[in-house]
């Protein structure tokens, strides 16, 4: 694990952010430029290299990203996390999953994970279309999406989608793949597509990611660098959403509310 990024405050462990990552590559991008502007301690256990997922009582919030895998998987790896991020959500720590991290928070709180009716991949739909999330009235209202408009650019990158259970909030929608957005209780969010990207993070997917390599690489990261500017924006909005929610304010310390 990446060793524990201390605020300067000598603040407890219960001020930290805990980020899951399941694959070394599909890091926190944008979260990680906004914990280091505002002193938030955090520690990354990266599941694809086997490290134990710690007790995640002992933190302000969890985050959970995305990876090549399928909440459908059997291994034990997956079985655990799954488990863990029940755990989370059975506790109410704040907790907000992106792609992979999304279906694993559905999965663990009885909803289904299946194949999407179109794979999304890129910033287009197959028309050329933008692909874009549009909030929904509930998403319109929700903390999260605080001071964001109705619809947003969106990077996606998934052959899978989920099916909501009973008791989950739907926050915003996609043309191809309808459930793009989701609330799971009061305080755990989960986002199908990707807000979390820097320029240098994109760019290291497209050598990695087997999907993205069959596609015009050029064509692209000139896209990216078209929209980067709002989709930073947007990412860097949703993110400082998420850790207001949590209880962290600006100045990087958690509150009491940051808790249920």
């Amino acid at each position: 694990m990446l060793p524990l990024v201390e605020n300067p405050a000598s603040a407890s462990i219960s001020d930290k952010v805990l980020i899951l990552q399941n694959i070394t590559h599909e890091g926190p991008g944008l979260l990680l430029d906004l914990l280091h502007e505002r002193s938030i301690g955090f520690e990354c256990c990266d599941l694809s290299k086997e490290e134990m997922i710690p007790d995640p009582g002992s933190y302000a919030c969890v985050v959970v990203l995305g990876g090549p895998q399928s909440a459908n998987d059997t291994t034990p790896s997956m079985a655990l996390e799954i488990r863990r991020v029940r755990e989370i959500l059975d506790v109410g720590i704040p907790c907000l999953g992106i792609c992979l991290g999304l279906q694993v928070m559905v999965k663990a709180a009885g909803g289904s994970v299946v194949s999407s009716p179109t794979k999304e991949t890129g910033f287009h739909e197959p028309d050329g279309t933008p692909y874009s999330v549009t909030l929904t009235p509930d998403g319109r209202r929700d903390p999260l999406f605080k001071g964001l408009p109705d619809r947003v650019r969106v990077f996606q990158l998934h052959g899978e989608t989920i099916v909501p259970a009973a008791g989950m909030t739907l926050l915003g929608t996609g043309a191809g793949c309808r459930n793009q957005a989701v609330r799971i209780g009061r305080r755990a969010w989960g986002l199908q597509c990707h807000f979390e990207m820097t320029r240098d993070m994109f760019e290291s997917w497209t050598h990695v990611d087997p999907d993205l390599r069959r596609m015009d690489r050029e064509n692209l990261l000139t896209e990216f660098d078209r929209i980067r500017e709002e989709y930073t924006e947007t990412g860097r909005r949703l993110l400082s959403n998420f850790l207001e929610s949590a209880g962290f304010a600006e100045a990087g310390r958690a509150t009491p509310e940051g808790r249920l």
